[in-house]
């Protein structure tokens, strides 16, 4: 901390990031078992990437934003999870100031665009079941393009707005935060003022940023069934509703936990279960998201393959 000059009241330039033990044996536990999910998520999304880039059949809108959705992962994951792995084995657990308002920024701007980025994911499976002959026509490059870069501008945009609102609290003590990481309810608890006019605001914002979209994604799958319906052949409702039960199921993981942690009250904050609910959709949502992809994708398998040097298997 230190002293404003002429004052009397001390304000925080650190803070100390508890995480989940103080106990030594505990913590190299978790480092090894975070460790493994950090690099398997990388390297899981990594070879989505790849596989995408390198097989020109996956050169289509569907598989370009499943590369876009593996590379926010891994960037919403790494401005988290290696701090955290180093706090785990070092004593010095402090982050500061500005090192938590640039964290808490860039974790937001991901998260933000993750989540609004869904909402493009189930436009792209919505006009492929729902107008499966002006598909291409519909979702252009040019037209994926611009959804993707909408997105990561919407979320960087309402990111700053968030962060500049919890930072900009006047923080004096203490500067313990009950966390792995700057997250905003937790950071914003140690605020020596009332915050209530900035929860009121947050929570606006999260109505905005996680009801529209998840609004927006069951319309869309609504229709999406109706369709699925009217197809008459038994196998050709499988294939239509196997391709929306990847993006349903990662949907869910991501939605449920950020519903939970950005829009219920204040009073009924809790740190230990915060910590535990934030894994879900920072932590294991990354890794799930190339599970369920590929482990239900055909394409996907078939790309692997022939990348593995298996030569081309009959589509």
């Amino acid at each position: 901390m230190w002293m404003l000059p002429g004052q009397n009241q001390s304000w925080v330039s650190e803070f100390i990031l508890l995480g989940f033990s103080r106990d030594p044996t505990t913590n190299r536990t978790l480092f090894v078992a975070f460790l493994f999910l950090y690099l398997s998520s990388v390297l899981g999304n990594v070879l989505i990437v790849i596989l995408i880039r390198l097989d020109t059949h996956l050169h289509t809108p569907m598989y370009f934003f499943l590369c876009i959705l593996s590379l926010i992962d891994m960037a919403y994951l790494t401005t988290t999870v290696p701090q955290m792995l180093v706090h785990l084995l070092t004593p010095s657990q402090t982050i500061t100031f500005a090192g938590c308002w640039l964290q808490m920024y860039v974790f937001g701007a991901f998260g933000v665009t993750e989540c609004t980025f869904f909402v493009v994911m189930a436009y792209d499976r919505y006009v492929a079941i729902c107008h499966p002959l002006r598909y291409t026509v519909i979702l252009s490059w040019g037209l994926c393009t611009r959804l993707a870069a909408g997105t990561l501008a919407c979320g960087f945009f309402i990111s700053l707005i968030h962060t500049f609102l919890t930072m900009r609290l006047p923080y004096c003590g203490p500067n313990v935060v009950n966390h792995y990481f700057c997250e905003g309810p937790s950071v914003r608890s140690l605020a020596c003022k009332d915050t209530y006019v900035i929860e009121t605001v947050d929570l606006v914002i999260s109505v905005f940023l996680i009801v529209t979209p998840l609004c927006v994604i069951l319309a869309s799958y609504v229709h999406i069934a109706l369709a699925i319906l009217k197809i008459k052949s038994i196998r050709g409702r499988f294939k239509a509703f196997s391709t929306c039960a990847s993006h349903l199921t990662v949907v869910t993981f991501f939605y449920a936990p950020a519903i939970y942690i950005y829009m219920r009250p204040s009073s009924s904050y809790s740190p230990e279960r915060d910590k535990l609910i934030s894994l879900f959709y920072n932590v294991f949502t990354a890794l799930l998201n190339p599970v369920v992809y590929s482990l239900r994708n055909k394409d996907i398998k078939e790309a692997f393959l022939k990348v593995m040097g298996h030569g081309r298997v009959a589509r």
